[in-house]
């Protein structure tokens, strides 16, 4: 009696004169032994990829998946080893943040995005779940968050050859939803969201290229000043020394001043213009000792009249500079004259006006123009103060390249989506701050290799550039034979793509 039993078919490689022929044949036993029949040819090998042998009419799209901007933000992610870097969980990890940079998502919609995306074989990740992705959240604090950004600001330090001559420090603040989160005080916020609870930021980056090199989180409440103990701390465990750190005048003390000296650390911080610092400017004002052409700098947008002077803050000694810039006097007045012109129109309305306008009029509504002429007395001047021996010029451009910091904190709160923070467990809330910091990180690499490649594009402009450069899944209705391919990309396409790896073009 004959047996028959057949398997399902597969399909098999077959080499016939140096090339790699692709054939779709059936295994079956016959009488306890296998026996192979060919079903069809369907195609052929070549250097590795797949090439389908049908009609075009026989083709379907299975489906479309994003990939441009994903298959680049992976790369800078694995040439500075965060993949290994973020342990157990640094894929789902890293897709949050790729979705941060990409399309901002909340933990309870990225499986969706997930979906339309090709990450599911760019970080081999079968699916994302909400509770998985919670996890890889707390994974962050639990392993230690100073730790990581070590590693991680040292792959990036060793991969770009970073210039640490001079870091820009600030702190900034972002709002949460719901009272339950330990970090969560009122506070004063910086954008305008007094009634909900605040979270404290403090962030440093390179003066050069504006890459981030750590960050920290404070309770809500915490005064800006204060912060700057835990930066010292973040220079001390990144063994950095012998630098200047750029900070703005909310953030200068004499406790911070001392130790920024203990650990060898030079400063260029903004003092408020208050007691007898106000009678110094008062009386150079007076005199008009300031404004003339021995004092003149040149920047490259705009001037700057100062004078220098020896001066210390506890135990630290240093340089003062008295600044003066026209153009910073105009920008100021007229953005006051704005907030009062609005704030009179809701007075007549009955309704509040900001905080801190209520000086600008009497009990019955009308404009204070006392209070007015007191605040515009020192309207573009500046205080400085230096503990490194540096030129007038070289403080007053360090000190107001500090844009660079703002300027990370927009794209933080608002490319990268921080704010607001919709978790409130402490290390939910955390781990979501750590991964927009992430992506931050990975957008100003980014913006690194295009500034180099000198494409004149942001970094924003990039990514959008990028998003038409799908994958598609494609299959042989006849056969059932699948493959993918990328669309063709564009020439603009192939600049970026090359400014951040050449060897991305093969694949």
């Amino acid at each position: 009696m004959l047996y028959i039993i057949y398997s399902m078919s597969y399909i098999r490689k077959i080499k016939r004169n140096g090339k790699i022929y692709l054939a779709e044949v059936e295994s079956r036993w016959e009488n306890g032994r296998s026996v192979q029949k060919h079903l069809r040819y369907v195609g052929k090998e070549v250097d590795g990829k797949k090439i389908l042998s049908a009609s075009i009419s026989e083709i379907e799209i299975d489906s479309v998946k994003v990939y441009g901007p994903l298959m680049v933000l992976d790369r800078l992610a694995k040439e500075i080893n965060l993949h290994e870097i973020l342990g157990k969980y640094s894929h789902h990890i890293l897709s949050m943040v790729y979705a941060h940079c990409v399309e901002p998502k909340s933990v309870n919609q990225m499986q969706s995005w997930f979906e339309k995306t090709d990450l599911n074989h760019i970080l081999s990740l079968e699916q994302l779940t909400e509770q998985r992705l919670l996890e890889a959240i707390d994974s962050l604090e639990k392993a230690g968050r100073d730790d990581l950004q070590i590693k991680i600001f040292n792959a990036v330090r060793e991969k770009y050859k970073l210039n640490l001559s001079s870091v820009f420090y600030d702190v900034t603040n972002t709002y949460l939803y719901g009272s339950k989160c330990p970090l969560g005080k009122l506070g004063h916020s910086k954008h305008g969201k007094n009634d909900k609870p605040l979270v404290q930021i403090g962030l440093a980056v390179t003066r050069e290229n504006g890459i981030p090199v750590f960050h920290t989180v404070y309770d809500g409440n915490v005064h800006d000043s204060r912060t700057l103990h835990d930066g010292l701390m973040m220079f001390h465990k990144m063994k950095i020394q012998d630098i200047i750190v750029v900070y703005d005048r909310g953030i200068t003390s004499k406790e911070g001043l001392e130790g920024l000296k203990r650990q060898n650390l030079g400063s260029i911080g903004g003092l408020p213009i208050k007691g007898k610092l106000k009678a110094l400017v008062y009386g150079l004002i007076k005199q008009k000792k300031l404004i003339n052409y021995e004092n003149r700098i040149k920047m490259s947008k705009t001037t700057f009249y100062v004078v220098g002077q020896k001066h210390r803050i506890g135990n630290v000694g240093g340089k003062l500079l008295i600044c003066f810039n026209d153009r910073m006097k105009q920008d100021i007045r007229e953005s006051r004259y704005d907030e009062i012109t609005h704030a009179e129109k809701q007075l007549k309305s009955g309704k509040n006006i900001k905080e801190g306008l209520e000086k600008y009029f009497d009990a019955e509504g009308r404009l204070n123009k006392t209070a007015l002429v007191e605040a515009e007395e020192f309207d573009g001047y500046s205080c400085l103060f230096c503990t490194k021996e540096l030129s007038n010029a070289m403080i007053v451009r360090r000190y107001f390249e500090k844009d660079l910091i703002e300027k990370a904190f927009r794209n933080l709160n608002g490319i990268v989506s921080l704010r607001p923070i919709r978790h409130w467990l402490y290390d939910r809330v955390v781990g979501h701050i750590f991964i927009c910091y992430l992506a931050y990180l990975l957008l100003s690499l980014f913006q690194y290799r295009i500034d180099k490649a000198e494409l004149g594009m942001s970094v924003i402009e990039a990514l959008r550039e990028l998003e038409t450069l799908y994958k598609v899944y494609l299959k042989d209705s006849k056969k059932g034979f699948e493959l993918d391919r990328v669309v063709k990309m564009s020439k603009a396409q192939e600049k970026i793509i090359r400014a951040v790896d050449k060897s991305l073009l093969k694949t």
